[in-house]
């Protein structure tokens, strides 16, 4: 435009444009001074009083358990009409309380559990998986129960539900076989059905066995039993469906088999739950270091001339182990 402007002086304005390649008409508009248009308001959209009203009238006690189409219903019964269902979805949009808003939908507070196993039959955690059947969407169900500090199987079974009932068989046939006393023992478990049964918590009471539970969607809370099901799961022999629940029965009679007494825990010092669980890991491990003293002793140039330390038992196993430094990460692993 400047430009234009320049060259249209000496020369003036067509042959101006027409070297500089503008439109003639383009450059008599560039000279005219700007002019203001105030931007009208949509004329469908509500007032800032209108927008309040419908605002406050989704958060108060009478509507805020309900949804704006139920909202729009009750008021057109009672002679009024605020606003649409649509608009009411974009104002709580606006605000971020499409599920906010709604008391059935908040959360509730719940500790954090914090749980402590410094020798066998101290913790046990208990969950239940699903085992897919033969045809689609039929499934057994998997119940077992895992100490977690020997991470030893104290108990498991197939059926084909889940109840209540065949848990509380479960773990009062589990807490027999270990003798467990009175005040010994804490069990955990996630939010299931199951779990929060009268029936499971009435047997606990009797027995003496004190219940916590996850928080809900928190499968960190529970990481043992996640943890022994994967490996459960990604055992190369591990069918994708079982054909019948005694396919189901065999398999998993060889599994925990397997389990408890061949599989080297990484979390337990390499050895086998059942080592752990009934009292054997220290005696495995002193052979274990006598052998590594024995190769230093012959070749000590191997190990750079530093004595080897086979790696020892953990001392304590927790579920969601307190914080020393507020930086610190909380894992809770297991393989």
């Amino acid at each position: 435009m400047n430009a234009v402007r320049s060259l249209s002086a000496s020369v003036g304005v067509k042959p101006a444009c027409g070297a500089l390649r503008m439109n003639r008409s383009r450059y008599y508009r560039g000279l005219r001074p700007p002019v203001y248009r105030p931007r009208l308001a949509p004329p469908l959209k509500l007032s800032l009083d209108e927008y309040d009203k419908a605002h406050s009238l989704m958060l108060c006690d009478r509507f805020v358990d309900q949804a704006p189409a139920a909202i729009v219903a009750t008021l057109l019964d009672e002679g009024e009409y605020v606003c649409s269902e649509r608009t009411m979805y974009r104002i709580l949009a606006h605000h971020q309380q499409l599920k906010e808003r709604r008391r059935g939908h908040r959360q509730g507070h719940y500790t954090k559990p914090e749980l402590l196993a410094t020798a066998p039959n101290q913790v046990w955690s208990w969950d239940i998986t699903k085992l897919k059947g033969l045809v689609t969407w039929s499934y057994f169900y998997l119940y077992v129960i895992l100490d977690i500090y020997s991470r030893y199987v104290v108990g498991w079974m197939i059926a084909d539900r889940e109840a209540a009932s065949l848990a509380r068989t479960l773990i009062q046939n589990s807490c027999d076989k270990q003798y467990i006393q009175p005040q010994q023992l804490t069990l955990h478990a996630d939010r299931g059905a199951s779990m929060k049964s009268k029936v499971v918590a009435h047997l606990l009471s009797d027995l003496g066995v004190t219940k916590t539970h996850s928080r809900p969607r928190t499968s960190d809370d529970n990481p043992y039993s996640e943890a022994q099901f994967k490996t459960l799961k990604y055992r190369p022999d591990f069918p994708e469906r079982f054909g019948s629940i005694q396919d189901a029965r065999a398999h998993c009679q060889h599994f925990f088999s397997w389990y408890n007494q061949q599989h080297k825990h990484s979390g337990i010092a390499m050895l086998t739950p059942q080592t752990v669980h009934y009292g054997n890991a220290d005696n495995v491990l002193n052979l274990r270091q006598q052998t590594l003293n024995l190769a230093f002793d012959l070749h000590p140039s191997r190990f750079k001339g530093k004595q080897p330390r086979h790696q020892s038992l953990p001392e304590a196993a927790w579920i969601n182990k307190p914080l020393n430094n507020p930086n610190e990460v909380n894992t809770n692993s297991d393989n």
